[in-house]
């Protein structure tokens, strides 16, 4: 089966070539802002986010795009120090050289740096809002969104014991939330699973996330969890597996959801074809921006796989463009696009809240939400300014 063909970036009335907004600086603001809870994964926990933002003050308006890495290289090779300094060293100066650029070019303009997606995917995401708003249109609309509001799930961290699980649980869906997902690793596994399904029935949707932490040898072990229902196991084996993960999925009954592993819509349709996942999660700052994870998701339409919008513990911000993507029509699984007070007690813009288990996508020009400048201020830990030339 050959991969499907890849979609042009860009659809039919927007900005193409060289008409992009005129950029006179850009400003990068790093932000601590600290979560609700510690949040434990197999990587290790965090406390609260050390956040990159990238804000754009052109002639005609001004755009704003999230850094999704994290502050250590563990879920990624990315690493937020290291991204603001690629992006004042590298980035930056290829795209000012340009009098204009639309978002649309900027993969182009960047080629020459390898790699670095989550650095290339903030600039993307101002470059985004800062056109849109001055077209006036939605980043919604400009994505092919078919959606006002989409289903919510949550992603739960590993706990120190089943009981305090089970109340985390109970708590988010008493809050609504219409999927649950657990974070596992090897001995927080098939206990806590089976703890939580027997608790709250089979009708809640329910799913695992192994951030790579097991190896094909755990294929019986893992086997083990096909009897809860899930509605699948995301990423159980380092990412670079492909064929790994096309031999589990053939002794396991639970679907393989494949994260860390998919790049680019190329990687997925060969992910696909190989059989190494039958669902696919779709994580923008992962992929290198909007437009590629667009393109994942045509392919995958294309080929018949749902996907599903992940997380990133992302601000208002990224939470905003996160909605976005998630109302496009292959997007049939809820997400990690929680409420803000999932993660913060105050948010850099006005509190997305959950409402009958979904959210509301922005409609507003560009990623449709203001950011709180004061809030940014009392946040930020350092800031720099770039201009042309």
């Amino acid at each position: 089966m050959a991969p499907p063909a890849t979609p042009e970036s860009t659809p039919p009335g927007v900005a193409q070539t060289g008409a992009g907004p005129r950029v006179e600086a850009v400003e990068l603001v790093r932000i601590a802002i600290p979560l609700v809870a510690p949040f434990r994964t197999s990587f290790g926990v965090q406390t609260d986010r050390d956040v990159l933002l990238v804000h754009l003050l052109g002639e005609a308006g001004e755009g704003w795009g999230e850094c999704v890495a994290m502050v250590e290289p563990g879920y990624s090779s990315e690493y937020t120090e290291a991204a603001e300094q690629l992006i004042g060293l590298y980035l930056l100066p290829r795209l000012l050289a340009r009098e204009r650029v639309t978002a649309a070019e900027l993969g182009g303009v960047l080629a020459s740096v390898r790699g670095h997606r989550m650095a290339k995917a903030a600039l993307e995401m101002a470059w985004l809002d800062l056109e849109l708003r001055v077209a006036g249109r939605s980043l919604a609309e400009y994505l092919g969104a078919v959606r006002a509001e989409v289903d919510c799930g949550v992603s739960v961290g590993i706990t120190d014991t089943t009981e305090e699980l089970l109340e985390t649980v109970a708590g988010y869906l008493g809050e609504g939330y219409r999927r649950i997902k657990l974070k596992i690793e090897p001995g927080l596994d098939i206990e806590r699973v089976r703890a939580v399904r027997e608790r709250f029935g089979p009708e809640v949707l329910l799913q695992v996330d192994a951030n790579a932490a097991y190896t094909l040898e755990d294929a019986e072990h893992l086997a083990r969890l096909d009897e809860f229902g899930l509605v699948l196991i995301e990423q159980p084996l380092p990412e670079e597996q492909l064929l790994g993960h096309a031999k589990l999925a053939r002794r396991l009954a639970t679907p393989i959801c494949l994260d860390e592993s998919i790049l680019s819509a190329t990687v997925a349709a060969e992910a696909i074809e190989m059989g190494a996942c039958s669902i696919v999660n779709i994580k923008p700052g992962r992929v290198g921006g909007y437009l590629e994870a667009r393109r994942i998701h045509d392919v995958c339409a294309a080929l018949g796989v749902p996907v599903w919008c992940g997380g990133m513990l992302e601000t208002g911000i990224g939470r905003a463009a996160n909605l976005a993507l998630a109302a496009l029509p292959g997007f049939t699984l809820p997400g990690d696009t929680s409420a803000s007070d999932r993660y913060f007690h105050e948010d850099i813009t006005a509190p997305f809240v959950l409402e009958a288990g979904r959210l509301r996508v922005p409609t507003g020009a560009g990623l449709g939400v203001e950011v709180r400048r004061d809030v940014i201020d009392r946040m930020t830990t350092r800031r720099s300014v770039v201009r042309p030339g």
